[in-house]
């Protein structure tokens, strides 16, 4: 059983221990994104839930690991670690990269068995059956940076600092090669009800696609349009909170 001090294993950050909390919520990063970026997010839940932030390999305290540049290995090797955690009903929120990480998660818990969590709320992500059309990872240090940057949600100063870009490249490129080669087949469903959510001026992941989730799920799909484009998430805190806070409200009522 896991204990309220903080988590020693490195695939997560549990900013607000709570052993008393009914549910456990988990947040799965974006393509480039650590565990703190979703600090915000911990902090607004942390009243109804205990959070846990995943931390891919290859970044913050994990930066001397080997990123992962696969979604399916990704999803396994978290699975297999979140396993532990499975004590208390679960739900799963992921943005962008992170929403084909729940997703494929999920699926592993099914797989084995495993209730897995209540509830998949899939942000910033096309579907995971549409195919994806860039190609940023094959682009040369400097491109792929700029393309980044573009999307928002990342510091333009690291185009600048050269030590930075060291530490953060080889973990953005994994990452992009992950979700930018992955694909799931049409009847990949999960039975949990799915949430989607997006930025109405989401270039990157567009409503219409954000919408097609429905298709990989028996349990019932609910689509929320968001102020903002890919990052609209860090704009939209309470927004995010509220959703999901209202799933953990309606899960305690008689």
């Amino acid at each position: 059983m896991p204990s309220s001090a903080a988590v020693d294993n490195p695939w997560f950050r549990r900013f607000n221990p709570s052993d008393s909390a009914p549910a456990r919520v988990v947040i799965f990063p974006h393509a480039g994104g650590s565990a703190s970026y979703y600090l915000d997010h911990a902090n607004a839940l942390a009243p109804y839930a205990d959070v846990l932030a995943v931390q891919y390999p290859g970044r913050q305290n994990r930066f001397t690991e080997p990123p992962i540049d696969s979604v399916p290995e990704l999803a396994e090797q978290a699975y297999r670690e979140l396993r532990a955690w499975a004590d208390r009903p679960l739900v799963f929120f992921g943005h962008s990269m992170g929403s084909a990480v729940a997703f494929e998660v999920t699926r592993r818990f099914a797989r084995d068995g495993l209730a897995g969590p209540e509830r998949l709320f899939v942000s910033a992500g096309r579907a995971p059956s549409l195919p994806r059309d860039s190609r940023i990872h094959e682009l040369s240090d400097d491109g792929m940076l700029k393309e980044i940057v573009g999307l928002g949600g990342t510091d333009e100063q690291i185009l600048t600092i050269p030590a930075l870009r060291e530490l953060i490249l080889p973990a953005l490129r994994a990452d992009y090669t992950a979700i930018e080669t992955y694909s799931a087949p049409l009847d990949a469903v999960v039975t949990q009800p799915i949430v989607g959510l997006v930025g109405e001026s989401d270039g990157n992941a567009t409503v219409e696609q954000v919408a097609q989730w429905e298709r990989h799920t028996t349990g019932g799909f609910d689509l929320r349009v968001l102020p903002g484009g890919h990052f609209y998430v860090a704009d939209q805190v309470d927004a995010v909170v509220r959703l999901i806070t209202a799933h953990l409200d309606g899960r305690n009522r008689p």
